[in-house]
């Protein structure tokens, strides 16, 4: 298993997954809208991945900047999932409106093979090359995996919340140190 960049060569892959329904954002299923973006322009899909910069609609329908990002997808031969880490420079706080700085969903038939988790892994080593001392990610309370992938990369819970941007549904913070010897600004 390896972390690949976006594509245009692992996209038919990628495509494949998302007509099965599968979604890269766990917060709103985007299959069909990407699948549309993927027929009409697969240049500029795979561009407007990538690119840094811009702006992104929330679900609750608010318009915020773009933070820097780093996006991969999770390989072992075919498509299995996708991972991503963003933050604000120069501090380990996030905005209000960011659920966590790493986000993951490997696709169902490719679960249970350690994945999401030698994914994090790899990610978190990202996160201390982007100059983090520490990453928040957050789950949805009953997903069981996702918490002990989380644990197995040294998370650890803090506490359950609710963002109004994503509606009323509780979450789950965990923090990864990435850093614990150092201190940073861990401020939200």
């Amino acid at each position: 298993m390896q972390l690949v960049e976006p594509s245009l060569e692992h996209l038919p892959s990628y495509a494949a997954a998302l007509e099965t329904g599968w979604s890269p954002n766990n917060v709103t299923n985007v299959s069909a809208e990407q699948l549309a973006a993927i027929q009409r322009d697969p240049f500029g899909f795979i561009a407007d991945l990538l690119q840094q910069g811009g702006t992104i609609t929330l679900p609750d329908g608010t318009v915020v900047p773009k933070l820097p990002f780093i996006s991969r997808w999770i390989w072992d031969s075919d498509f299995c999932g996708s991972i991503s880490l963003r933050w604000q420079a120069g501090t380990d706080a996030l905005p209000a409106h960011v659920l966590g700085h790493i986000g993951y969903s490997v696709v169902p038939w490719k679960r249970g093979r350690g994945y999401a988790t030698e994914a994090l892994r790899q990610t978190l080593v990202l996160a201390r090359s982007a100059g983090l001392g520490r990453v928040e990610i957050t789950t949805d309370s009953d997903n069981l995996a996702s918490q002990r992938v989380i644990e197995r990369n040294g998370g650890r819970f803090v506490e359950t919340f609710v963002n109004e941007h994503f509606g009323p549904a509780p979450h789950l913070r965990y923090v990864v140190e990435l850093n614990p010897a150092e201190t940073r600004d861990h401020t939200r």
